[in-house]
């Protein structure tokens, strides 16, 4: 598995025992603060899954111009 896989992946798993944490913020009525941090935090890795696979992407490319 690639990093760009596993790592956001293991972000999403903490993503959610973090959610399941914060869980009293929601049950306390403090919708948009819960939520807006779990979509934020979704959002931010998203991001990171694409820029890494751009970044996986490049690399394999340099390395096949570097051994032509």
């Amino acid at each position: 598995m690639k990093k760009s896989t596993y790592i956001p992946l293991l972000l999403l798993v903490y993503l959610g025992v973090m959610s399941y944490i914060g869980r009293g913020e929601f049950y306390a009525g403090n919708y948009l603060y819960y939520f807006g941090i779990i979509g934020t935090t979704l959002l931010c890795i998203i991001l990171l899954h694409f820029f890494m696979k751009k970044r996986d992407k490049l690399r394999k490319q340099r390395e096949n111009d570097s051994r032509h």
